[in-house]
Parts: structure tokens; sequence; C-alpha cells
């Protein structure tokens, strides 16, 4: 039996309108939320641990060293999310997390660790991520109807919201009554119950393959190199997903360093100190939250892929307009609405991706979405802070928005992308 075949249930969703009560759903969406919790109060433990042991460069290191093998290893777990099932990789991932973390927190509550635990345990922990998210991102189609996409999407976006947000008081409490061998051992519950709550997750079986793929069945007859390169040649080909996913990576090579470091030199010129860098970013995350509840209250979007070109036109031009704003009030407002609309133009892109995706190429569509946002895009960092030192970050940031605006072009240019719509129900 193949990863494919496990959990298999008869098919996604217990019919229109009823992802609210889909039990199936539901689960996904809880274990989902558990495990980004778990990796909020894991990290900052991670680090906090460090820094009992170490000086500031070495917890700098520790942070950051799982990021490599998550960015090296992400198109490789699409693949195997493709070859083994992404219900398989989903479990084992948390699995791994689950057993790592809870042995982590024996060793803290009975010794100092050294550095090497540390960086060892971050280079596990970005290994399983390289597994974990491509997976996750896959799941979606096989446990909703088609027409119910758009929806699960924004309750994932909801997820990852209060994940994000509940990961590092949740961790200030536990290190707070019991030190970091209480607040790694929350952490591995936290991947523990997503792991029970994945194991109750069913999926849909694979459909026919609708392109000029090989079929699902041939896929472990294929060296996982070929399969590598025949994902990427399927998104290449393909009208729909070829131009929506290079827009996305555009998008993201354009603003992810204008909104981190950006906005900070952005304060630092108009004198709104770290506070003001707060209101912004809290702006943008109210905006996208909004965003989140509307994807998931709203029925239907006609014209998905005409709103999903519009919004990231608007989008990138308020992302542009953050360095232009005259006070800090303007900014946040502005953020507000940028987050807003870059919010359903995240949904409705991924939603048409997926949707349009034949199911035997989902994990690896998946891992490179999650490629460009959590390996490529960062590149854009140093890059942004010598171009902001050579010509300042006004004009840098701009041009950041200008990249952005190139993916709309990309998008717009296409007529699969502007002519697509989705099912709903």
């Amino acid at each position: 039996m193949s990863g494919n075949d496990i959990g298999k249930g008869a098919g996604p969703g217990p019919g229109p309108g009823s992802v609210w009560r889909d039990g199936n759903v539901l689960r996904w969406l809880a274990a989902y939320g558990a495990s980004l919790i778990g990796d909020g109060v894991y990290f900052l433990s991670l680090g906090w641990t460090a820094a009992q042991t170490a000086g500031p460069a070495e917890v700098g290191v520790v942070m950051a060293v799982g990021a490599v093998p998550r960015a090296l290893l992400m198109l490789g777990g699409g693949v195997i999310a493709d070859r083994f099932g992404p219900r398989l990789v989903v479990i084992s991932s948390d699995a791994v997390r689950c057993a790592v973390i809870l042995a982590l927190a024996g060793l803290v509550a009975l010794t100092a660790p050294g550095l090497w635990i540390l960086v060892l345990v971050a280079l596990v922990f970005g290994v399983v991520d390289a597994l974990f998210m491509p997976a996750v991102g896959a799941l979606p189609p096989r446990i909703a109807a088609p027409g119910q996409l758009v929806r699960v999407q924004g309750m994932r976006s909801l997820a990852e919201r209060v994940g994000h947000t509940a990961g590092p008081p949740v961790a200030g409490l536990a290190m707070g009554l019991g030190g970091p061998a209480a607040a790694f051992g929350v952490a591995s519950a936290l991947f523990g119950l997503s792991l029970v709550l994945l194991v109750a997750v069913r999926i849909s079986p694979l459909g026919e393959p609708s392109g000029p793929a090989p079929a699902s069945s041939a896929l472990p007859r294929e060296s996982p190199w070929s399969q590598l390169r025949s994902g990427l040649g399927y998104i290449r080909g393909h009208g729909l997903i070829g131009p929506l996913v290079l827009s996305g990576a555009l998008s993201q090579l354009g603003t992810s360093a204008p909104m981190t470091l950006g906005l900070i030199l952005v304060a630092q010129d108009r004198g709104w100190g770290a506070g003001g860098v707060g209101w912004i970013v809290g702006g943008m995350g109210v905006g996208a939250a909004a965003s989140a509840l509307l994807l998931t209250l709203i029925p239907r979007f006609p014209r998905a892929g005409a709103v999903q070109n519009l919004t990231l036109i608007l989008g990138s031009a308020g992302i542009g307009g953050l360095v232009l704003a005259p006070s800090l009030p303007v900014a946040v407002v502005l953020a507000l609405l940028t987050g807003l609309v870059c919010g359903i133009c995240g949904g409705l892109a991924v939603a048409l991706i997926q949707t349009a995706t034949d199911p035997s190429y989902l994990g690896r569509v998946s891992s490179v979405m999650a490629f460009t946002a959590v390996g490529l895009a960062p590149l854009a960092y140093p890059v942004f802070g010598l171009a902001a030192d050579l010509w300042g970050v006004t004009p840098v940031f701009l041009a950041g928005a200008a990249v952005s605006m190139a993916g709309a072009i990309v998008g717009t240019s296409a007529p699969a992308v502007r002519r697509a719509e989705l099912a709903f129900a």
C-alpha cells in the first residue's frame, strides 16, 4: 500500500456550504493551528536556552541554522509528498518533531545542553520543516471539495494568525512557570496533539491526471530527480499555474525585504521609532486577518483570476505608498488596506493553483510556492540593505514595489489567469 492510499475516505467534504461543519476539515485546521503554536513555543524556547550558555553571535547561529536545510530541501520535500502521499509525510514530520522536542525537554530538565546539541536540534527541525510545509500545503484539495477551497484557505490564514500570535505568549507563560524545559514540553505536547488530529484526518483518493504528466501510479518508478524535474516542467508549461507561481515569486522577492528591514529603516528616518514599526505591522496584520474572514465567509468570487490580479496591483501600490506616507497614522491605515488586499490576493492565488493542479503534482507545486516564501525571498534582505546604503531607503522601497508590480503584469499578461474562475458552493 502506498502513502497515497493511507486514510482514504469517500471524498473531500460532506457537501456544499458545509465547510464549517466538516469535521475532517476542522481536524486538519486544529492540527495545523496546534503545530503553528508549537513552532512559536519551540523557536522562542530555543533562543532563550541558547542565550543562557552563549553570546549573541552564537544565539544568532542557533536561530538561523534551521533555515539552511529548510531552504535547500524544500523542493525535495514536495517530491517526497507526491511520492509517498502528503498525509503520511505530515504525520511522520509531526511525530519526529514531537519526539525530538520531548527529548530536548528532558535533556534541558536534567542538565545544561551544549551549544552543539541546540544546533543539531535546529538542523533536524529545519529538515523536518522542509518535509512538512509542502505536504501540509498539498492537503486542502484532498480534504475539501473544489468549491470550498477559497474558504479553506481563509480558515488556514486565520489559523496562521492565531498560531503566530499565540506562540510567544504561551512560550513565555511556560518558561515563567517551569523554565525552558517546561516550554519545550509544551511544544512537544502541541506537536503530539497535532499528530493525533492528523491521524484522524481522511483524504480523498487521487484523481486521474488531466495533463501531459505521467500517471500518479507511475511516480514511484521515477527517480526523485526525475520527479523534481517533471514537477518543475509541469509548472513551467501550465498556462495558469506557471504565471501564478512566477507572479507570486516576484511579489515575494519585491515585498519581503521592504516589509521587514525596509519598515525599520523608514521608521528610523521619519522618527517613528520601534513603536511606529509595531503599529504599521499591526495594521498589516489586522488587514490580513480581515481578508481571511472575507475569504472564509464570502460564498464566491466571480472572475477570481481577474480579482487576484487587481488585488496584487493594489497591494503592490500600497506597499510602495508606505514609504511615501506623510505621517504614521496614514501609514497605519495604508498598511491595513494593503494587508486586506494582499490577503485576498494570496488566498485566491493558492485556491486557483490548487484547483488547477493535477493531484499527483500537488506536493511539488506546493513546495515551489513555499520555497519562494521561505527560501528565495530572504535572499533579498542583504541586497536591499546594500542598495539602501547606496541610494537611500525610499527609492529601494519603491523598486521593491515595482518588482511586485511586475508580478501583477505577469498574471495580467496570461489569458488563462485573466479568465480563471473558481468553483463555488
